[in-house]
């Protein structure tokens, strides 16, 4: 069973990330988390989140125990490119790249259990059936429907003051 999540355009170099994530490649999850934990670079903070976040899939899809996952794989890709200008000497602008990449986990059982993919329920108690004819029309404490608005008639009175205005000048009421 494989367990997959992953992390679009984290802000810092696929570069820097891969240096981390080649560490922790192959690892049981809990050696990854403390090999992470302990890390001074700063995409292991990252890294560790995604982690947590696919043993959470693990725990809450497939019913899976964290003593028997290990990271199968973990790839690291180049994302999106932000690109900016930084000013410089006699009118010039050079470009800078901010680059980011694309992180993708998958966990595998050390030892397979069979689990599939659990099946959600859905909680049909609090479902309205329409057409039963309960809800049909809502009526208020008065006995008055809903929905049916009075109209009233604009009198001249009710206009603003521009109306007023325009109104003497044409003549009409």
């Amino acid at each position: 069973m494989q367990v997959i999540a992953q992390m679009n355009n984290l802000r810092i170099s696929y570069r820097k990330v891969r240096l981390v994530a080649n560490l922790i490649n192959g690892l049981t999850v809990e050696k990854a988390m403390m090999q992470l934990t302990f890390s001074k670079k700063a995409a292991a903070k990252e890294l560790l989140k995604l982690l947590k976040s696919a043993l959470a899939n693990a725990k809450e899809n497939y019913d899976l125990t964290p003593d028997n996952l290990k990271v199968a794989s973990i790839t690291v890709d180049a994302g999106l490119v932000l690109k900016r200008w930084q000013p410089k000497a006699f009118g010039r602008a050079t470009p800078i790249r901010k680059e980011t990449s694309r992180v993708k986990v998958i966990l595998e059982e050390i030892v397979a259990s069979g689990k599939t993919k659990k099946e959600k329920k859905i909680d049909t108690s609090d479902i309205i059936k329409v057409g039963t004819g309960e809800f049909d029309e809502l009526k208020d404490i008065t006995g008055k429907q809903e929905g049916k608005k009075e109209i009233k008639k604009a009198k001249a009175s009710d206009k603003g003051f521009a109306s007023k205005i325009l109104n003497r000048k044409t003549g009409s009421k």
